[in-house]
C-alpha cells in the first residue's frame, strides 16, 4: 500500500525529533577539540542540569541507555555487592537485573506483578531487615516503558531515610526525563539514568548519568572494572567542554536545540503538557471499553499508555492494521504482555492534534481488525482535551 503524508510515529521511543532539532544535527561536524564545541558542551552541560533538576554534574556518554544504565553500575559498585531491583516490567529485567547479574553482582529481584511500581512498604521493611546493612544499592525504574506504570520515587527516598539505611538510590528515567515529574536532588536520587531519544526529543545515540556527591563518593571506592564508562576521565574532561574521547558532536548540536525548545516553552507546562495527553488517552480506552496495564491512578504516566486487548485478540495483530492502513507505528506488548498489549507513546515533541489523530488511527484500527471495542473513545479524548484548565505560566526550565 502506497501512503501519503508523514508517517505517525506513536511508539514509546525513539520519539519524533523536531524539525528545529533535526536542522540542528544536519550542521557540519566541527573539531571536538576546538573552542568552538568546548562553547558547545559547556551549554549542553550546564542546560542538562535543569531538566534533572541538580546542581551536581550530569555526565553524557555516546552510548544508549542500557550504556548508562551500566555505568551507573561500575562507577558505584564491586564485585559481589547486593543490590535490590525492582521488577516493574520488561526494562528493570532486560536494562537491569540482567546487566548486574552479568557484571557479577549480587542481585536481589524483588518480584511484581507489571502492574503496579515499586513498593515503599515492601523498601523499608527489606531494608530494615538488612542489618548487617549490605546491600548496596536499590534500583528502580521511574517509568516503565513496557506498562506504562510509573513508581513513586519520592516515597521511595521517603521509605529509605526511614530506614536509615545507607544503600545508593539509582533511577531509571529513561522514559520519564522531561516527561513526568523527576528531581533528582531533591528526592535524593544518587544516579539518574536516562537516554536522548524519548522526552528529550533527540535520535538515540547518547545517554546520561545525573550524579550526587553520595554516588561520587561511593565512585571512589567502587572495584568493578571499567574504561570507557570511567566517570573520573568525563568530569575531568567536562570542566572545560570537552570529553575524554570522541562524542557524538552533532547529535549535542541537536540537544543543544532540545534543551532550548524545553526552555522556551517553560519546563512546568512541558509536564503538564504531558499529564493532560496521558489523561486524555486514558479517557479514549476508557470510553472504547478497553483495559489499561496501571492499576492505580496514583502510578499513571503522561508519556505512554499501555493497552489490553480482550481475549482471543491478538495486540500485535492490531499493530499490523494499524500500520498497513493508516502508516501509524504503534509500541508492541514486551516480555510477558506480549501479543496482549499495545502501548501508544505521547511524549515528547507532540500535540493536541498529533494526539487525536493518534486516537482516531486506534478507533479505526479496532474496527477494522474486528477487535470489540464501544464508539466515542476519540471524542472522550477531545472533551478531556477542551475541558477548562488552569492556565500554564511559562517559566524557564529547571527550577
Amino acid at each position: 500500500m502506497t501512503h501519503t503524508g508523514r508517517h505517525f510515529l506513536q511508539i514509546p521511543g525513539p520519539t519524533n525529533v523536531p524539525d528545529r532539532v533535526l536542522k540542528e544535527i544536519a550542521q557540519p561536524t566541527i573539531d571536538h577539540r576546538g573552542p568552538e564545541f568546548a562553547e558547545l558542551g559547556l551549554e549542553v552541560l550546564e542546560g542538562l542540569k535543569g531538566i534533572f533538576r541538580t546542581r551536581g554534574p550530569v555526565v553524557v556518554f555516546p552510548a544508549s541507555g542500557t550504556g548508562a544504565a551500566e555505568a551507573a553500575l561500575v562507577n558505584t559498585l564491586s564485585p559481589g555487592d547486593r543490590v535490590l531491583i525492582f521488577e516493574t516490567g520488561w526494562f528493570s529485567h532486560v536494562a537491569w537485573r540482567q546487566v548486574a547479574e552479568r557484571l557479577g553482582l549480587n542481585v536481589e529481584y524483588v518480584p511484581g506483578t507489571w502492574r503496579r511500581g515499586a513498593s515503599p512498604e515492601i523498601l523499608e521493611q527489606r531494608l530494615k531487615d538488612d542489618t548487617a546493612r549490605d546491600l548496596k544499592a536499590v534500583v528502580v525504574v521511574h517509568n516503565e516503558t513496557s506498562t506504562g506504570v510509573v513508581s513513586r520515587i519520592a516515597d521511595l527516598r521517603r521509605a529509605m531515610n526511614r530506614s536509615g539505611h545507607p544503600a545508593l538510590l539509582i533511577v531509571d528515567a529513561i522514559s520519564s526525563l522531561a516527561s513526568v515529574d523527576l528531581r533528582h536532588d531533591e528526592w535524593e536520587i544518587d544516579v539518574t539514568v536516562c537516554g536522548s531519544q524519548k522526552g528529550l526529543m533527540v535520535p538515540p545515540g547518547i545517554s546520561f548519568n545525573a550524579i550526587s556527591d553520595k554516588a561520587l563518593a561511593a565512585n571512589a571506592k567502587s572495584k568493578l572494572p571499567k574504561s570507557y564508562w570511567n566517570w573520573d576521565e568525563m568530569l575531568k574532561a567536562n570542566t572545560s567542554g570537552f570529553f575524554p574521547y570522541t562524542p557524538a558532536t552533532n547529535l549535542l548540536y541537536g540537544l543543544r536545540e532540545a534543551l532550548r525548545m524545553l526552555h522556551e516553552e517553560g519546563f512546568e507546562n512541558v509536564l503538564a503538557r504531558h499529564t493532560r495527553h496521558g489523561a486524555a488517552t486514558r479517557a479514549a480506552v476508557r470510553a472504547w471499553g478497553l483495559d489499561i496495564v496501571p492499576e492505580d491512578p496514583s502510578e499513571y504516566s503522561g508519556s505512554l499508555t499501555a493497552v489490553y486487548t480482550p481475549e482471543g485478540h491478538n495486540a500485535d495483530r492490531l499493530r499490523e492494521v494499524i500500520l498497513e492502513h493508516f502508516d501509524m507505528s504503534l509500541g508492541t506488548g514486551l516480555g510477558k504482555l506480549a501479543g496482549r498489549v499495545f502501548r501508544i507513546g505521547h511524549l515528547g515533541s507532540f500535540n493536541d492534534l498529533m494526539l487525536a489523530g493518534t486516537l482516531s488511527g486506534v478507533e479505526m484500527g479496532l474496527r477494522l481488525a474486528g477487535v470489540p471495542h464501544k464508539a466515542g473513545g476519540v471524542q472522550a479524548a477531545m472533551e478531556s482535551l477542551t475541558a477548562p484548565a488552569q492556565t500554564l505560566q511559562a517559566a524557564p526550565a529547571g527550577r
